[in-house]
């Protein structure tokens, strides 16, 4: 039987939260941090641990089926691979940052000035696109620097908190790309392996739903039952259990992580007592 081969980051800020994914989705993966390949006992599935930088390339000639991968990387290299699944994690920003002294936020400011830069590809495209000219010069790390050392007027750089910019001395300006961690596959994909992959996807999707939201019980008169089950839209019907006290019920029902405080503010406005919160592990629809 064909095993799906799934390439993630041997190290850096991605390699932990890819196990852990892949952990949730129940894949157990034996430690192999020091190997480029490791089967899995349980999933017909095969991990190969990569640089971050080559992931992209083996992507695009199918030495792997699928990667866990920066949507910021895939922009940059600029080949030809459909991302599948954003996965919620590792969110950062690809932006522009000048020294905190200067006053512009504007695209302006740089024309005509240097910008270091580890995303040539990604920068060369914005600037062309706000019709901006500007010296770029390509660093491989620690980008943050070049304005200190007279490098560069400005920097382009992957951005998460904010914190690395702020002990250089720089500020973030403008945003040029929002990026979060993807599942991608390579366009060579064979048709055994893409069943493969649609059952890891259905986990993964079980997963981010389970992340996404929490499972709510609270007390409701009867006759606001179904006022209040039109507050709770994510299920195709709340579940409601008659209480030993007369005219009341439990209803039990499933809300989005992002709208929780505005949803719970309206329940209880509408007559929702004992309202209860429990996290969710896994949620199949």
């Amino acid at each position: 039987m064909s095993k799906l081969k799934i390439a993630i980051q041997k190290s850096g800020r991605l390699y932990e939260d890819s196990l852990q994914l892949l952990k949730d989705c129940g894949i157990f993966v034996n430690n192999g941090k020091d190997q480029l390949k490791v089967s899995v006992e349980n999933f017909p599935m095969e991990i190969m641990y990569l640089r971050n930088s080559d992931i992209p390339q083996y992507l695009e000639d199918g030495v792997v089926d699928v990667a866990i991968v920066g949507e910021n990387l895939l922009v940059e290299k600029q080949k030809n691979i459909e991302i599948i699944q954003k996965l919620g994690f590792s969110k950062c920003r690809v932006s522009l940052a000048i020294p905190k002294d200067v006053v512009s936020d504007d695209i302006n400011y740089f024309q005509g000035k240097k910008i270091a830069t580890s995303y040539p590809n990604t920068l060369k495209n914005f600037l062309q696109k706000n019709n901006v000219s500007a010296d770029i010069h390509i660093i491989s790390g620690s980008v943050e620097i070049a304005p200190n050392i007279g490098l560069a007027d400005g920097i382009c750089d992957i951005v998460s908190s904010g914190s690395t910019l702020f002990k250089n001395g720089l500020r973030e300006t403008v945003t040029l790309l929002k990026s979060e961690a993807v599942l991608a596959k390579t366009s060579q994909l064979t048709e055994e392996k893409g069943i493969i992959l649609e059952k890891f996807l259905f986990r993964i999707q079980a997963v981010l739903r389970a992340k996404n939201s929490k499972y709510i019980l609270m007390n409701v008169p009867n006759e606001k039952i179904s006022e209040i089950s039109n507050v709770l839209p994510v299920l195709k019907s709340p579940t409601v259990i008659p209480l030993a006290e007369k005219n009341w019920s439990s209803i039990h029902s499933v809300i989005d992580e992002e709208r929780f405080w505005e949803v719970i503010d309206e329940l209880k406005e509408k007559g929702a007592q004992d309202i209860l919160i429990i996290p969710i592990d896994k949620m199949v629809i």
